[in-house]
């Protein structure tokens, strides 16, 4: 059986086509809500644009450094993500503290959470990055390097 049959190639330009549409998505809904005003709010911004711009490098040049770098980023996406919820629920928690500071443990979390910053909204900078991985989980490119290293 290949290592890299036609319904791996498809399963892998769809989830392509999904981080795509995801990564465009995303950045156009940051831009829409000013999602720039300081340099914390911009690293998800410049990480979307510099996925795509790896994605479009990929499709001019078919090695695997592009590939290992867009996996890099991938981390990078999901890292930012974690990051980005904890920014958003910590403002969350402090501004709830200030308007109710006798609030504490899941009653706080718990208005944390729905508070003015939509607290999960980074996750989905995460989801894009596990996306991203899986892309290039056992890319045939990837697989090519290490049979010519062994």
């Amino acid at each position: 059986m290949a290592r890299d049959s036609g319904t791996c190639t498809a399963l892998r330009r769809g989830v392509l086509l999904i981080f795509v549409l995801g990564a465009v998505g995303l950045g156009t809904e940051l831009l829409l809500l000013g999602h720039f005003e300081e340099w914390r709010q911009q690293v998800p911004l410049a990480l979307l644009a510099f996925g795509l711009v790896l994605l479009s490098a990929r499709i001019l040049y078919r090695g695997t450094v592009i590939l290992r770098l867009f996996r890099l980023t991938m981390l990078a996406f999901v890292l930012g993500g974690m990051v980005g919820l904890w920014f958003h629920l910590s403002a969350n928690m402090e501004f709830e503290l200030e308007m109710y500071p006798t609030l504490t443990g899941l009653e706080l979390l718990s208005k944390a959470l729905g508070g003015a910053m939509p607290a999960l909204a980074p996750g989905a900078l995460s989801q894009l990055g596990l996306l991203g991985f899986l892309y290039t989980y056992q890319h045939p490119a990837l697989s090519r390097e290490q049979t010519k290293g062994n």
